[in-house]
C-alpha cells in the first residue's frame, strides 16, 4: 500500500498542477459563465473521464514495465522533476491571467461532455503528469505497484474534481474579483511557481526503490 508520506506528497503536487494554468481550467471558467453551471458541470464530467482513461493506460503499461525494469525509475523522476519545474517557470513568467473568460458558443449537453472530454484528452500536462510523476511514488516493497498506482490515481480524481468543481460552481465570481486585483493575480502566480519549485527540489532528492 501507498505509505501516508508518498500519499501526502503526491496529494500536493496534484493539488499544485491542477491549480495551475492549463487548458482544462479555462475551459470550465469560460463554459460556466457562458452558458451556467449545469453546462459547466457536464464539462468537467467529460474531463474527468479523460482523467480516467489516462490512468487506465498508464497503470496497465507502466505495472509490467517497472516490474521488468526498475531503472526506470530513475529516468521519470528527474522527467518529473523537469516537469514542475518547466511548470515552475511558466507560472513566474506568465503576463495574462487563466481566469479571463473566452467567448464560447452554447451548445448541448452531449457536446458539452464531449468537449470536456476532448479537452482533457488532448491536454499533454496531463499525460506527463501520470507517466512521469504518478511511478515515482510506488514502492515495490509497499506491495502491488497496481494497486500503489491505483491508490494514487484514484487520490489525484479526486483533488481534481474538488477543485474543479469549485471552479465551475465559482467561475463568474473569482473572474471577476481577480479581474480586479492584479496584485493577487501575480502573487497567485509567484506562490504557485514557489510551491511547484519546492517539490520539484524535494523530489529531485528522493531515492527511488526506498
Amino acid at each position: 500500500m501507498v505509505s501516508f508520506a508518498n500519499l501526502l506528497a503526491f496529494s500536493l503536487i496534484s493539488l499544485g498542477i491542477v491549480c495551475s494554468p492549463g487548458p482544462n481550467m479555462i475551459y470550465l471558467i469560460s463554459r460556466s459563465i457562458t452558458q451556467g453551471r449545469a453546462a459547466g458541470i457536464i464539462s468537467l464530467l467529460g474531463v474527468m473521464l479523460g482523467f480516467v482513461i489516462y490512468l487506465f493506460a498508464t497503470l496497465v503499461g507502466l505495472a509490467s514495465l517497472f516490474n521488468a525494469v526498475p531503472f526506470i525509475y530513475e529516468l521519470v523522476k528527474w522527467a518529473g522533476v523537469a516537469y514542475l519545474l518547466w511548470l515552475a517557470w511558466n507560472s513566474f513568467h506568465s503576463k495574462t491571467s487563466i481566469l479571463t473568460p473566452q467567448t464560447l458558443s452554447v451548445e448541448p449537453p452531449k457536446k458539452l461532455f464531449l468537449m470536456g472530454f476532448m479537452t482533457n484528452l488532448l491536454n499533454p500536462k496531463i499525460a506527463i503528469l501520470y507517466v512521469s510523476l504518478l511511478p515515482q511514488f510506488q514502492d515495490p516493497a509497499q506491495g502491488s505497484l497496481l494497486l500503489q498506482g491505483a491508490a494514487l490515481g484514484l487520490t489525484q480524481l479526486i483533488i481534481s474534481f474538488i477543485v474543479n468543481l469549485f471552479i465551475v460552481l465559482t467561475a463568474s465570481t473569482i473572474s471577476t474579483w481577480f479581474s480586479t486585483r492584479p496584485t493577487w493575480q501575480k502573487i497567485q502566480r509567484w506562490f504557485m511557481g514557489s510551491v511547484l519549485t519546492g517539490l520539484a527540489g524535494h523530489l529531485a532528492f528522493e531515492r527511488v526503490g526506498k
